[in-house]
């Protein structure tokens, strides 16, 4: 095994991380499949990159709180590891490129110092919990997110019923009825509202965005504040065992919910019941670890440029509910900086603020608790990092995911139709600079990791071919997409497709028509009012493939004639199973089932012996070439192939075996019983497939 030192306090963490390091070097060696370790090493923040040899690294900040230590530590490991460049995603994550597969061990324990984790920000699991950036000092928030947000983090971690998920599963607090963490494209959308008196929250369940957006059904109008993990924890189970896991294109929960409808979705929940141990869990919001501002007299400075810094205080300063504070936002161009400034940053919230910045969903960077006579202070210190520029949150601040600049999935970049976007609104409109209410996104595919098909105009990167088959980049023109708050939301319609060199001039196109004939409406409005045959009518002639130039076949960003090269996405962390490798899982898991049992969490132990039931199942399945898909689906089949053909004994049906997970509550006793179940199960399935092997 690779040797280095962890010295880490956490001792759970630190099994982790050697755990990942004993995983590395069995792939090194050929002892397990290349796919396997895929699935692995995604849930551990481990992403593929499109260029071979090196991987991304996704460092999980929930609700995208970073204080002035933590970032300092994630500056020195890009320096370390990487490239000195951190990228801030539209979930409120930071990401770090080509980073060498060996040393992501060594790279975890670092981060993990400042208690930085990279555990479950990719693959089949909870994804970053993400929130509004202004929670805790939002003017129109009933109370601050962050405790409960902070709270379902720390419950879902490393818990066994989400570790191994037909797809990911996001979730997302809203700090008001503004909700600007966008609850209805999330799988569970929480926005904060006060009953009677108390905290609770509006649920949207079964949001997401993708080639097939859905928008997220009401669960409940309000939900007190102490159900939302109990409500979470039957959800997560239902998914688990439900899911579609076959087609990763139909393995999200939304296409679950569209399957099987609400009603049924909430008649499985109920069922569930039994199994889940806490049917009750109250958040301490009051001891919640707030950061505190800075005492400290304002410097005496000059300002130069009195119109420059006018026009930065009006779009990027946000008033705090508390009293004598505003927020700073930081303008960050496609969500990259450097750490040369992130460190001056850190240095800087540190001394004269509340040592602490918040990364928001449109990529920017949000400084709280800044004191209002701090601000021209800060605005000199600010544009020193280049951290001054006007627009934040509003039109000009267009969001964009890495595209073909790192990302197996990329077709067509993003990032530089982006750059070339946002030239053209700050030259050719510059009134845009302080609109708040026309939002841009785009993606470099179909998955919206850009979020194009949400916003007012989105681009979708895609490739066009010519009658002669030559093919070039192109972009999918989306309008009319919205967020109109409590949960509601429009989602764009796919106007046009044109070649992607032609995006400024339909966005030019776009924003003349609509300076024309609004006549005041907003974007969204003004769009359901005209439709969407008016602008394909208007963008319709940009189509046209006759009359592509030379420059037509080159990407925006490069200058080398565009290859349509798509690699294998890894957001769902596929996986092929093999026989030996899950049986050896399925020993693995009932020995992190005794641990749990051993340490009184009996809910952790008797799901970890279902999962364990389940993998073996699946492996004999497997085995005979019997194709499986949902858990449910696996335990229905081993019953109709094996035990009712009499193949093997096991003295009753599988499905009364190991659906007692939903029969008997999580006692100590029932915990016992089932971990055996679970061991004479294996122990049969492992003594029937030898047999097969034998003859």
């Amino acid at each position: 095994m690779q040797s280095f030192r962890t010295e880490l306090e956490n001792p759970v963490v630190e099994k982790d991380i050697l755990e990942l390091a004993h995983k590395i070097e069995l792939f090194r060696n050929g002892k397990i499949d290349e796919e396997k370790f895929r699935s692995l090493r995604l849930a551990r923040g481990i992403y593929g990159q499109r260029q071979e040899g090196v991987q991304m690294i996704r460092i999980k900040l929930p609700y995208g709180k970073v204080l002035s230590h933590q970032l300092r530590r994630i500056a020195e490991v890009s320096d370390e590891y990487s490239r000195s460049r951190l990228h801030i995603t539209t979930r409120q994550d930071i990401q770090i490129h080509y980073v060498d597969i060996n040393r992501t061990p060594e790279l975890w324990a670092e981060l993990e110092r400042d208690e930085v984790t990279i555990r479950e920000a990719c693959g089949n699991t909870v994804r970053n919990v993400t929130a509004s950036e202004t929670a805790g000092i939002d003017i129109n928030e009933p109370f601050d997110v962050s405790p409960y947000a902070d709270a379902l983090f720390k419950f879902f971690l490393r818990n066994p019923i989400c570790q191994e998920m037909g797809r990911k599963f996001k979730v997302s607090f809203s700090a008001s009825e503004e909700d600007t963490g966008l609850s209805y494209m999330h799988d569970l959308g929480f926005i904060a509202k006060i009953n009677s008196g108390v905290k609770g929250f509006k649920v949207m369940l079964g949001g997401g965005l993708g080639s097939q957006p859905r928008h997220a059904d009401l669960f409940y109008e309000f939900l007190p504040s102490d159900k939302i993990i109990p409500l979470m924890e039957g959800v997560l189970r239902v998914f688990d065992r439900y899911g579609e896991r076959k087609s990763r294109a139909k393995a999200r929960l939304k296409f679950l919910l569209k399957d099987i409808g609400l009603e049924a979705f909430k008649i499985l929940i109920e069922e569930e019941q039994n199994a889940i141990a806490f049917k009750s869990v109250t958040i301490d919001d009051a001891n919640y670890k707030v950061s505190k501002p800075v005492t400290v007299t304002a410097p005496n400075v000059e300002i130069k440029d009195i119109e420059a810094y006018n026009l930065w205080k009006s779009t990027n300063v946000i008033p705090q509910k508390q009293h004598g504070y505003v927020a700073i936002g930081i303008k960050v161009l496609l969500g990259d900086f450097y750490t040369d400034k992130a460190r001056l940053l850190a240095d800087l919230v540190e001394q004269y603020a509340a040592g602490e910045i918040r990364l928001s969903l449109r990529q920017n960077i949000l400084v709280p608790f800044v004191k209002e006579d701090l601000l021209p202070f800060f605005y000199i210190e600010l544009k020193k990092l280049g951290f001054v520029e006007a627009g934040y949150n509003k039109a000009v601040d267009i969001t964009a995911c890495p595209g073909t600049d790192t990302c197996n999935l990329g077709i067509a970049s993003s990032t530089g139709i982006a750059q070339e976007l946002e030239r053209v609104i700050k030259t050719e409109y510059p009134q845009y600079l302080e609109n708040s209410d026309l939002v841009i996104k785009i993606s470099g595919c179909m998955n919206a990791c850009g979020q194009h098909n949400m916003a007012n105009i989105g681009f979708q990167g895609m490739s066009i071919r010519t009658k002669d088959k030559l093919v070039a980049p192109a972009l999918q023109v989306l309008l009319g997409g919205g967020n109109l708050g409590n949960g509601k939301a429009y989602f764009a319609d796919k106007v046009v497709k044109i070649p992607s060199r032609r995006g400024p001039e339909a966005l030019r196109r776009i924003l003349d028509d609509f300076e024309t004939h609004a006549e005041g409406k907003q974007f969204v409005d003004y769009y359901k009012e005209k439709g969407e045959k008016y602008f394909y009518h208007l963008l319709t002639d940009l189509s046209n493939t006759d009359n592509l130039t030379q420059d037509d076949f080159i990407d925006w960003g490069t200058n080398e004639q565009y290859v349509k090269a798509i690699g294998v996405g890894e957001c769902a962390g596929v996986v092929i199973d093999l026989i030996a490798t899950l049986f050896l899982e399925s020993e693995e898991k009932i020995q992190d089932s005794k641990t749990a049992y051993n340490n009184s969490v009996y809910s952790s132990a008797i799901y970890e012996a279902y999962r364990s039931m389940v993998n073996s199942a699946k492996a004999i399945l497997l085995s005979e070439n019997i194709s499986t898909n949902t858990q449910a689906g696996i335990i229905k089949q081993f019953d109709e192939l094996f035990v009712g053909t009499h193949k093997i004994d096991l003295g009753g049906s599988f499905s009364d075996i190991v659906y007692q997970i939903k029969v008997y509550p999580p006692t100590k006793d029932f915990a016992s019983n089932y971990i055996n179940a679970a061991e004479e199960f294996l122990k049969r399935l492992r003594a029937f497939r030898d047999t097969k092997i034998v003859n």
